[in-house]
């Protein structure tokens, strides 16, 4: 389910590199949609005054602001004007609330909520959000390093990062994420110090720059297409530099990433939701989905846990752990399962019917009939076990799955040592585990030997 503030860290795509759309575009700028503002422009009675944009999202667009209260840069996320995207820009803001108050240091590795306000509007009534300003997500790191792996050392880093903040909304608050990827983890600093505008000098705008006019959405088709030929050249450049091998091959090694500081916090909490208030249908973003989830036999805290352990596989390789796709004469999500079977083995029976024993179990513990329809219509409604596994619990329409352990993987197709990849392997395989209870919590992994 895509979240209803977009991708990327904020919750916005920056554009550029990432993607081929440079911008929004002109369409979303009409009654319900996006705020048009513009360097200068000032929010909430004039305290937050607009920079620069830093991205946008399908719902929202985000803006380094300048708080001239306490003088400093904060992201300012402007939400659509219709009213089911404010629905669920309040419901962020209940959750960050609660985070908010609940960690009053600032430690606990989740973005804090500053402010939020209503900003009135041509285009109508838009829910705005203030946050710290923070830097790169984790997919930008990634990528920065050209797909390569960051090493071990730096992955066990942002682990033990988004493992307090695990711990922290899990079970402090009873909160799950229910989209963690690598978009949804922004490094504290940004990884090139002149894009930092408290690093570079970066004097605030305070002042509406005279004859400025919104540039956010102002591109013709023409200049938005040579942007992308040009980015498809660069790419294909690369590419040929790769293939000759000698000076440009060794240039695409890993870049050097000392320096850049892997303290990190879980951001995006748009599709969040308390752990005994579930979001309804499917959630996480596909690569990063839990095994119950595709099955639709209901979820819990650890299918963020799922989330995480993907991610770490996905900072220690640059590759993604699953990566499906259709296949002839399957699915897309018989394809995700028949991956993870590969990896960690055959699905264990229990998981692939335990929605079918869910009703009698809990009639039989005593919950009242009616209550026992509602949970029962939540847990299996969208129970697809039946369509994808026999009475064996073997794939109906996959049937010859070629099994190569995690620890294998590392050493055959990354390159570890026995050590690193038995090491890294024992730490994600219980996380990993097909039985959702039996995987541990973030603060059981908080004490695992290979973290510490």
């Amino acid at each position: 389910m895509a979240s209803l503030f977009g991708t990327g860290g904020y919750g916005y795509s920056s554009g550029s590199s990432d993607g081929e759309d440079e911008d929004e575009g002109t369409e979303g700028y009409r009654k319900g949609g996006y705020h048009a503002a513009r360097p200068g422009d000032r929010f909430a009675g004039g305290r937050f005054v607009a920079q620069r944009k830093l991205g946008w999202g399908n719902f929202s667009t985000v803006w380094l602001a300048y708080d001239t209260l306490h003088s400093r840069f904060v992201a300012l996320k402007i939400q659509k004007s219709a009213r089911d995207y404010s629905h669920a820009a309040l419901h962020e803001i209940e959750l960050l609330s609660a985070v908010a108050q609940g960690d009053p240091t600032n430690s606990k590795c989740v973005l804090r909520l500053l402010d939020h306000f209503k900003h009135v509007g041509p285009n109508g009534h838009h829910v705005c959000l203030v946050t710290e300003f923070l830097g790169d997500s984790l997919l930008r790191l990634i990528r920065y390093n050209r797909n390569k792996g960051i090493g071990l050392s730096r992955v066990k880093e942002i682990c033990r990062s988004l493992l307090v903040g695990f711990d922290y909304l899990h079970r402090e608050l009873g909160i799950i994420h229910t989209d963690l990827k690598p978009e949804n983890v922004l490094l504290v600093s940004t990884i090139n110090p002149a894009k930092d505008p408290v690093r570079s000098g970066f004097a605030p705008i305070l002042d509406r720059p005279v004859g400025s006019h919104y540039r956010g959405t102002v591109i013709s088709f023409s200049e938005k297409m040579l942007k992308m030929r040009a980015r498809r050249a660069v790419a294909k450049i690369s590419q040929r530099r790769v293939s000759l091998g000698g000076f440009a091959a060794e240039f695409e090694k890993e870049r050097n990433l000392d320096g850049i500081s892997l303290k990190c916090k879980i951001v995006d909490f748009g599709n969040a939701c308390w752990a005994n208030q579930q979001l309804a249908g499917e959630i996480q973003t596909r690569q990063y989905r839990a095994p119950e989830v595709i099955i639709g036999s209901g979820y819990s805290c650890s299918a963020d846990m799922w989330s995480f352990a993907c991610i770490a596989f996905e900072l220690a390789t640059g590759d993604l752990l699953f990566a499906p796709k259709n296949c002839q004469g399957c699915s897309e999500d018989e394809d995700h399962l028949a991956l993870m079977m590969e990896t960690l083995g055959k699905m264990p029976r229990k998981v692939t019917a335990v929605s079918l024993i869910l009703f009698s179990l809990w009639s039989a513990i005593g919950i009242p009939p009616d209550l026992v329809f509602v949970v029962v219509q939540i847990a299996i409604s969208g129970t697809r076990s039946k369509d994808y596994f026999d009475r064996h619990g073997d794939l109906k329409r996959i049937r010859r799955l070629k099994f190569w352990p995690l620890d294998c993987v590392l050493v055959e197709r990354y390159n570890f040592t026995e050590a690193d990849a038995q090491g890294f392997a024992d730490f994600l395989r219980p996380i990993l585990d097909f039985i959702p209870e039996n995987r541990p919590s973030a603060a059981q992994c908080l004490k695992h030997p290979w973290l510490n």
